[in-house]
């Protein structure tokens, strides 16, 4: 079994921070890239941003220069820093990770929970 817990949501005011924290657990073998995905109300699913086991990142142009995404391999853990918050990004923030699982041989998706974020004054 693996589990995605994500933590650090919240309410905050427009230009303000927050830190989301996703650890993964269980048998797991490897992990290859993490991320952060986000649905607001009305709209479909989209990546915020994603980290390769190498470090790679990538990040949609909407979050670009205010959001930062890192990772801790031997923890399996994976944040998402937040600043310069807008009205816009009000939405549930999923944690994906692609992952192996022990006894297994094929790389699957696995996604958190959801944890609210809502940036209002």
């Amino acid at each position: 079994q693996v589990q995605l817990v994500e933590s650090g949501g919240g309410l905050v005011q427009p230009g303000g921070s927050l830190r989301l924290s996703c650890a993964a657990s269980g048998t797991i073998f490897s992990i290859n890239a993490m991320g952060w995905y986000r649905q607001a109300p009305g709209k479909e699913r989209e990546l915020v941003a994603a980290i390769t086991s190498g470090g790679s990142t990538n990040y949609a142009d909407s979050v670009k220069g205010r959001f930062a995404i890192s990772r801790d391999n031997a923890k399996n853990t994976v944040h998402l820093q937040m600043n310069s918050l807008k009205p816009e990004d009000t939405a549930v923030y999923y944690c994906n990770a692609e992952l192996r699982v022990v006894g297994t041989y094929v790389f699957r998706n696995y996604w958190g929970q959801g944890t609210q974020v809502t940036v209002a004054s």
